[in-house]
């Protein structure tokens, strides 16, 4: 963690939440309690103000550019199983009142209060939240001007050109977001500061009238003039690098085979063919295939998975979630046994568990529910070129594209955006079309060698779950699976 940031969030967020509405701390401490009436198990009221901004180049020309701000709060109650949500994008004492009363017309079961958990209008623990940082409480965005984010797409562009004349066409975008979230909850007063950027290169390579392309960026939680230098020249050679590759594939074979997973990105079949499995609502609901099944063996030997919220600067991170919990680094698979869920603080309450930092929401308008932070699974004892070797005949996938998962059943279906076909361990050609298509946790108990060869994501990843998105990471070393079904071209 960074020992020191730069500015007090709990003096930010009051500059922008509270005092520019004529609120104050006390104010809205006495919403809360107003909520703390007989028959709410727990209530939180969540402002937020997020200004971003995005700019896109194509064809050699920097064709579109957005600002936005957008900022609001949302008010919920708990009853049991049953949530009560009011919103509005004004922050005003009327509107706050407003929704607080509407909320509790719905919610409440008795007009009888509670026991006031405030100190002479005040909790009794500390504002400011946390004391130290996973990253640093800027506007990410401000790092650069509007001319230097151009120029910094145009030289993406000049260089991928350069790389080679097949090269024909280049797509670029830069984006980031600064959020300030204040959370008001029984625990107290809860503030973050969330900086985000991405960059986003995609190459296009043409000969003899066949396109390919391949794609690469990075991101996190950090400054925007961070992609610059020998960052941004990586992201220019990986997506150049993918295009010219695919020119040369030849149609994937199809069949039930052996296939090798390289690091990184390929944890998105992880993320999503089993992380989504371990939120707490599903199992809590009894819809996921993991239900009901912790201390059992739902994967190999050597096969452990995290979900860590707590990495510095990571795109998945967060130094509370979006009911102001602390972020955790949770064991959810630990050598093949099935330990832990993801929890929101409804679900945990329902299932007699603990929170874990996963209760989040895209925004102010939206309810918080477990979701994933940075899911991937920790290394191995094989060295990764010792796991490729032992690939007699398959597949070797480098990269995925899009995907589709049935979490009530664990059934998957992936396209890799680039592929490998492999015999007696070595890599013959580059293959287009694979498809891999399995089952979560069947395909677990099939990972035959886990790599040393820990890597995450580059901090791309946008997580969709009942409408509401939200920035994620994913990783995972080298790993060998051994009877997947891919489907292809048959030879």
């Amino acid at each position: 963690m960074l020992d020191k940031v730069k500015s007090d969030p709990f003096d930010i967020a009051k500059q922008n939440l509270i005092e520019p509405y004529g609120l104050t701390e006390e104010n809205l401490f006495d919403l809360h309690n107003q909520l703390e009436v007989k028959g709410v198990d727990f209530a939180d009221i969540y402002l937020q103000s997020t200004i971003s901004e995005s700019w896109n180049l194509e064809e050699g020309i920097v064709k579109g550019g957005a600002f936005l701000i957008d900022q609001g709060f949302g008010v919920r109650t708990v009853s049991g199983d049953r949530t009560s949500f009011a919103f509005s994008d004004t922050i005003s004492q009327k509107t706050l009142e407003e929704a607080v009363k509407n909320t509790l017309s719905i919610s409440r079961t008795s007009t009888e209060k509670k026991k006031s958990i405030y100190l002479d209008g005040k909790k009794n623990s500390p504002k400011s939240g946390q004391a130290s940082s996973l990253y640093d409480y800027d506007n990410p965005v401000d790092a650069m001007s509007s001319q230097e984010k151009v120029e910094l797409l145009q030289e993406i562009e000049a260089l991928a050109r350069k790389k080679d004349p097949r090269i024909s066409q280049v797509m670029a975008s830069i984006s980031g977001s600064f959020s300030i979230v204040m959370i008001v909850t029984d625990r107290g007063l809860i503030t973050d500061l969330r900086p985000l950027v991405r960059l986003s290169v995609t190459a296009i390579a043409e000969e003899k009238n066949r396109k390919e392309y391949g794609v690469s960026g990075g991101g996190g939680r950090f400054a925007m003039n961070s992609f610059s230098g020998s960052t941004l020249e990586t992201y220019v050679n990986e997506a150049t690098r993918q295009a010219l590759i695919n020119l040369e594939s030849r149609p994937a074979p199809a069949g039930l085979m052996s296939v090798v997973l390289g690091p990184g990105w390929p944890g998105i079949l992880l993320h999503e063919a089993v992380g989504h499995g371990l939120e707490g609502d599903f199992n809590r609901k009894e819809s996921s295939v993991f239900s009901g099944r912790i201390g059992e063996r739902v994967g190999a030997p050597g096969v452990t998975v995290v979900d860590n919220g707590t990495i510095s600067n990571r795109r998945g991170s967060l130094n509370v979630d979006d009911e102001g919990n602390t972020s955790q680094n949770n064991v959810l698979i630990e050598d093949g046994i099935l330990r832990g869920y993801m929890q929101d603080r409804l679900n945990a309450r329902l299932m007699k568990t603990n929170v874990t930092g996963n209760g989040r929401r895209e925004s102010f308008a939206h309810l918080p529910m477990p979701r994933m932070t940075n899911t991937y699974m920790l290394p191995g004892k094989h060295d990764p070129k010792e796991v490729l070797e032992s690939l007699e005949k398959g597949i070797y996938a480098v990269n995925f594209g899009g995907g589709q998962v049935d979490i009530t059943n664990g059934k998957f279906v992936f396209s890799a955006s680039e592929a490998y076909w492999v015999e007696k361990g070595q890599i013959k050609y580059p293959v287009k079309g694979a498809t891999l298509i399995g089952n979560g946790p069947d395909a677990l108990t099939k990972i035959k060698m886990v790599g040393s060869d820990l890597k995450l994501d580059s901090g791309v990843g946008t997580c969709g779950k009942d409408g509401q998105r939200v920035p994620v990471g994913v990783g995972q070393p080298t790993i060998l699976i051994e009877g997947l079904t891919i489907g292809g071209t048959a030879e």
